[in-house]
């Protein structure tokens, strides 16, 4: 897991500095793929009940599993969150960053300050004994307390020998 993790990190850090105004999803899902496929691993999202990208390619209100296209182009001013997923050697990798394309708004650029700390927030509340419903009050708690809400249809999910387990995590 922890090879698939550093992985799927890679990938992420290196979509990062080319998300810019002008770039199409399919480019940075070409990216994520071809540093998958390199590395010896799946692309865990590709085919999974159907999806046809390496990454889903979120931009501004889509919430999660945004397919990419060599249509939808960055603009300034949008957020993009990218969500990877890897299989190497039977273990999954699965993470996802939101990052501004150029200059964003200040409310923009309030919502990705505050929903990164509240990722913090949740880090802190794993551990033994603590309770799944912690992490997830821990995020509202805090997006709440700056106008923002959580999204309820989705959760995030333990992962493991299989993309997605449980539990689930209410975020």
């Amino acid at each position: 897991m922890r090879a698939a993790g550093r992985l799927v990190g890679e990938v992420l850090t290196a979509l990062t500095p080319r998300v810019a105004p002008g770039v199409t999803t399919a480019e940075l899902d070409e990216i994520a793929e071809k540093m998958i496929t390199d590395a010896g691993a799946i692309p865990a999202f590709k085919g999974y009940h159907g999806y046809p990208a390496t990454i889903c390619a979120s931009i501004n209100e889509e919430v999660i599993h945004g397919i990419p296209s060599g249509h939808r182009v960055l603009r300034e001013g949008d957020i993009l969150s990218i969500d990877v997923g890897a299989s190497l050697e039977g273990y999954f990798g699965d993470s996802a960053i939101t990052l501004p394309v150029g200059q964003v708004s200040e409310q923009a650029a309030q919502l990705l300050r505050v929903t990164e700390e509240s990722l913090y927030k949740a880090i802190e509340r794993v551990k033994v004994g603590a309770r799944i419903s912690d992490i997830g009050h821990a995020v509202q708690q805090h997006v709440e307390a700056y106008g923002f809400s959580v999204v309820r249809e989705f959760v995030g999910h333990v992962i493991g020998t299989r993309v997605h387990e449980e539990p689930q995590v209410p975020n």
